[in-house]
């Protein structure tokens, strides 16, 4: 789809250089207008065609939107979010480190629970076993 066709979709002018703001908020409005669901069953198939063409409008004007630089020129603006990987990395083995210590405290405990259960059970009902010691 060519970039000025989607402009029209979503409602700008064909001329107009919307931000990525700006083109989020055009297709949550044009798309809470002419959600398949909202209409009735014979209206549904036309509200359908028209929501996928919303989509394929905001798909490739999402994927291209561009800023003007001071300079005249067009660029392509870059985003990058969520947290740096470089963030927590010293830090691993202060996290880990009381996990393994928690870790290793249940299963020494647990052993040492079913050793003192057996040799309660042994003095309670002592019995000929070939396998116990």
């Amino acid at each position: 789809m060519r970039s000025d066709e989607a402009r029209k979709i979503l409602g700008f002018s064909p001329d107009s250089c919307p931000t990525r703001s700006e083109i989020k908020a055009a297709y949550r409005r044009k798309a809470f207008e002419s959600h398949p669901d909202l209409f009735p069953a014979h209206e549904k198939s036309q509200a359908e065609s028209n929501f996928k063409l919303i989509a394929e409008a905001y798909s490739s004007l999402g994927s291209g939107a561009r800023s003007r630089s001071p300079y005249g020129a067009t660029t392509v603006r870059v985003v990058r979010t969520g947290v740096p990987m470089g963030y927590g990395k010293g830090n691993r083995a202060l996290v880990t480190i009381p996990f393994l210590l928690l870790i290793a405290g249940t299963v020494s405990f647990a052993g040492l629970n079913a050793a003192r259960a057996y040799k309660r059970q042994e003095k309670m009902c002592p019995s000929y076993n070939p396998f116990l010691p």
